[in-house]
């Protein structure tokens, strides 16, 4: 794990609340007791959550990025 981006185990992180957001809401019933029916509740659940929070955390990483290049640019030609 240590070799992973840090968007990466954010992802990671938040998927996996989602898919224990995902097993409540199993346990309390609101998905059909099939097991395509629970697969893709738990992918859905797992993949939505790491997807959108590791697409964040790249996005968030790359413009601290690009503003530390851009301080560094500005304060050469001062």
């Amino acid at each position: 794990m240590k070799r992973l981006p840090l968007a990466v185990k954010i992802g990671i992180v938040f998927g996996i609340a989602g898919l224990v957001l995902t097993l409540v809401g199993i346990v309390r019933g609101n998905v059909p007791p099939h097991p395509a029916n629970i697969a893709v509740a738990l992918l859905i659940g797992g993949g939505v959550w790491f997807l959108v929070s590791w697409a964040v955390a790249t996005a968030a990483i790359a413009v601290e990025g690009d503003l530390h290049e851009t301080e560094e640019a500005t304060d050469r030609a001062s």
